[in-house]
C-alpha cells in the first residue's frame, strides 16, 4: 500500500497520552485508525474512530473487532498500548490488585491480539506492536509488580513472534523510556499499604514525579511506533528515548554487580 493508504490500524488505550499521540501519528501516515478507550470520549482525536473497548472483557474486546471488521474489512496493525501503573512495595499489594494489573497489561493484550490473528492469519499479512517498557528489562524497586508485567510481555512477544512469521505476521516491541504522560491518571496506590514502606514509597514516588516531568514527549514514542509498522523488515525490539536506549545498552553490555550498584543509587537505596 501507499503512504497515502497504509492499512487499517487499531490502538488500544487511546483516549491520551501515547495511545492517543500515537493514533493521531498513524493517520497522518496514511493509516485509516480505530482507537479503544474504557468510556466513551468527548473530545475523540481528529481522523480517529474510537470505539468503546474494556480489554479486560473478552466479549467487549471481540465486540470491537467485529466492528471494524464491518467497517473496514482488515485489520493491518495493532498496537497493543492500554496499560495501568502501580508505584508501591510489592508486599503492600494484595493477589486481587495485583491479578488486576495483570488482567490490563497482560491478558489484555493477549485478548485483543488473539481476537485480532484469526483476522491476520486470512490476510497472510499483519503487525503487532505490544508497547512494553524499560522496565521489562531491568529491575524496578517499588514498581516491582507493574514491571512484571513489562517482563511478561517482553516473553510473551518475542515468543509469539517466532509462531507467527511463516503465517505473514510480525511482532514487535517498543520499549519507552519514561514520558511525559499525566502522572495521575496512569498510576495506582498499593491497596494495603504498610508502614515499613512508608518513607521509602513516599520517596519513589517523588523520584517517579520528577523523571516524568524530564521524560520524553509522547511523540518520541509514537514515532518509534510508526517506524516499527513500516519496517519491511522490523527488528524485534525499538527502543523510544535517550533513557531508553541507556538503559538498553546498560543491561546488555555491562556487568551485573555495576547495574545493580547504580540502579540503588538511582532511586536512592542505601548500597
Amino acid at each position: 500500500m501507499s503512504k497515502t493508504e497504509r492499512g487499517v490500524a487499531l490502538v488500544t488505550g487511546a483516549s491520551s497520552g501515547i495511545g492517543r499521540v500515537t493514533a493521531q501519528a498513524l493517520r497522518r501516515e496514511g493509516y485509516k485508525v480505530f482507537g479503544t478507550s474504557r468510556k466513551p470520549l468527548a473530545d475523540a482525536p481528529d481522523g480517529v474512530s474510537m470505539l468503546v473497548c474494556d480489554v479486560t472483557d473478552d466479549k467487549s474486546v471481540q465486540a470491537a473487532v467485529d466492528d471494524i471488521m464491518v467497517r473496514a474489512g482488515r485489520i493491518d496493525l495493532l498496537v497493543n498500548n492500554a496499560g495501568i501503573g502501580l508505584l508501591g512495595g510489592a508486599e503492600e499489594s494484595s493477589v486481587a490488585q495485583a491479578r488486576a494489573l495483570f488482567d490490563v497489561n497482560v491478558f489484555g493484550v493477549l485478548r485483543v491480539t488473539n481476537a485480532i490473528l484469526p483476522v491476520m492469519r486470512r490476510q497472510r499479512k499483519g503487525r503487532i506492536v505490544n508497547i512494553s517498557s524499560i522496565l521489562g528489562l531491568i529491575p524496578a524497586p517499588y514498581n516491582a509488580l507493574y514491571a512484571s508485567t513489562k517482563h511478561a510481555l517482553e516473553g510473551y512477544s518475542e515468543s509469539l513472534d517466532h509462531e507467527v512469521r511463516t503465517q505473514g505476521i510480525r511482532v514487535v516491541l517498543v520499549e519507552p523510556g519514561v514520558t511525559r504522560t499525566a502522572f495521575e491518571e496512569n498510576i495506582t496506590r498499593p491497596d494495603r499499604p504498610l508502614s515499613p514502606y512508608d518513607k521509602a514509597r513516599a520517596d519513589a514516588e517523588k523520584l517517579m514525579r520528577e523523571i516524568v516531568e524530564r521524560g520524553d514527549a509522547p511523540e518520541v514514542v509514537a514515532d518509534m511506533v510508526v517506524k516499527a509498522a513500516n519496517a519491511a523488515s522490523p527488528k524485534r525490539r525499538y527502543t523510544a528515548g535517550k533513557m531508553a536506549k541507556q538503559v538498553h545498552f546498560i543491561r546488555r553490555f555491562l556487568p551485573e554487580a555495576f547495574v545493580d550498584k547504580n540502579l540503588r543509587k538511582f532511586n536512592g537505596l542505601p548500597a
